[in-house]
């Protein structure tokens, strides 16, 4: 942590501007990153002592003001050379009045104490505030003593109006590598029921927060198990108590496994220099969806053994009822889908894959690509802890250089001979043109040719 967080110039001549008709404070996220030593990114500022015409007034020099909602307090400040929008607030008093996330009569109050305000916050470490101008911390609610202990404790007993809530400690504690407070847990138990009331897109929203910013995944996934919220995620609870070999999974049940699987994967460089984060992060998740389903106690090399036949295609369809269940875009389906029913087209009982088997395993992966599946394989090997197998890894890169050598390590191969190849041959289009075009992708597939002229040489054979 830094001795003062870096305050952009342009926002410092606001708190400057303000500071004459309230009393300004950071809050919220940016100070508890900054605590955490990280640089702030978002700077929300709560002002005290001051009605909303006045605040909106001593900003309006600054340009254009976005009102957000008078009733709420809000105004949006857009900066003149960063283009950041800095949001300022008035302190507000916050009453349940019906179901839901959004089930809340919100009323400013500019004579609130730092101490009432903070009281409305989900979290404690997010219920710190900064003065800039003093330097000092307004803690009321002893969240630097949660974030140095790295625990996530509510606030107040207001946090059970709001089942969001629930979620957004399950994506805070992967995040920022934090433990559920009991007495956060035992809150969270009891309002359980209320998950039916978050719309889709909040639920997501979480999610989305999860997959693409954890530094610890697995700590989300024991936030939903100990505050009873698993159960709303059944793909997810199903693998607690699904039972695996311990020759081959010494780390324990395949919850375990799928925890150990998504810490390795933020590990991993390509996930870090990921454009696709989110989309590996739930393939991971899902990976052995398939396993409870699956597991049966049979012989196998002279032994009992506990064995997933068919797991990873079996978990497809699992993919999809998830994704709608956490209100995922439809454009993570086909990759994350893909991406599970292919997780072993590489594994240890397998010779080498032929060009042609490369050529297929990439297209069979598209929209995902072989390097995305090398990926989640790497994680799923990493994640068998104390058990570490160099020749899985070996035989990942030997799959990954071998689609490098037929530049399909990024992509999926795409067919050569066209429609109007069949034209220029003096085709007339028909119902037929499938039929020789799909031939003529599989011939492709199988190496029979690799370009265009090679491809109308065997569609000639081929038509005569």
């Amino acid at each position: 942590m830094s001795s003062a967080p870096e305050i952009p110039d342009e926002l410092r001549a606001m708190l400057n501007a303000v500071r004459g008709v309230g009393r300004p404070r950071l809050v919220g996220g940016g100070v508890r990153d900054w605590l955490l030593g990280l640089t702030p990114t978002d700077f929300d500022v709560e002002v005290g002592g001051v009605d909303f015409e006045t605040l909106r007034r001593a900003l309006a020099a600054f340009g254009a003001t976005d009102v957000v909602g008078r009733s709420f307090g809000v105004i949006k400040v857009r900066g003149a050379v960063s283009g950041a929008d800095y949001d300022f607030s008035l302190p507000r008093r916050e009453s349940k009045t019906g179901a839901g996330h959004r089930g809340f009569a919100v009323a400013p109050d500019p004579s609130l104490s730092d101490a009432d305000a903070a009281a409305r916050r989900d979290f404690t470490i997010n219920a710190i505030a900064y003065d800039p101008f003093s330097g000092a911390l307004i803690d009321p609610h002893n969240g630097q003593a949660d974030l140095q202990a790295r625990v996530l404790r509510h606030t107040s007993e207001a946090f059970s109006e709001d089942p969001l809530r629930v979620l957004r400690a399950f994506q805070f504690a992967a995040r920022f590598d934090l433990t559920l407070a009991p007495e956060t847990a035992t809150l969270s138990r009891s309002i359980a029921s209320t998950f039916t009331e978050l719309p889709l897109e909040r639920i997501w929203g979480e999610w989305e927060k999860w997959a693409t910013k954890a530094v610890r995944p697995s700590r989300g996934l024991t936030v939903l198990e100990e505050t009873g919220w698993l159960a709303h995620f059944p793909e997810i609870a199903a693998l607690r108590g699904t039972l695996q070999e311990p020759a081959w999974h010494p780390e324990g049940d395949v919850f375990d496994h799928t925890q150990f699987c998504l810490d390795a994967l933020v590990r991993l460089p390509d996930w870090s220099a990921s454009d696709c984060k989110a989309t590996l992060m739930l393939a991971v998740l899902a990976h052995d969806f398939g396993k409870p389903k699956t597991t049966v106690r049979a012989e196998k090399a002279g032994a009992m053994r506990w064995l997933s036949p068919g797991h990873a295609a079996a978990g497809g369809p699992l993919v999809d009822n998830f994704l709608r269940r956490i209100g995922a875009p439809l454009k993570f389906d086909a990759p994350v889908r893909t991406l599970v029913e292919n997780h072993h087209a590489h594994d240890r009982h397998s010779a080498p894959l032929s060009d042609s088997a490369v050529r297929r395993l990439a297209r069979r992966l598209h929209p995902a690509s072989i390097n995305d599946l090398a990926t989640i394989m790497r994680a799923d090997a990493n994640g068998r802890p104390p058990l570490a197998s160099p020749e899985t890894h070996a035989r990942i890169d030997a799959l990954v250089l071998h689609a490098r050598t037929l530049q399909l390590a990024h992509l999926a191969p795409r067919p050569i001979v066209l429609g109007r190849h069949l034209l220029e041959l003096g085709r007339k289009p028909s119902p037929d043109f499938k039929r020789v075009l799909d031939a003529a992708f599989e011939a492709q597939l199988d190496g029979a040719f690799a370009d265009e002229a090679g491809g109308l040489t065997w569609l000639r054979a081929f038509l005569s």
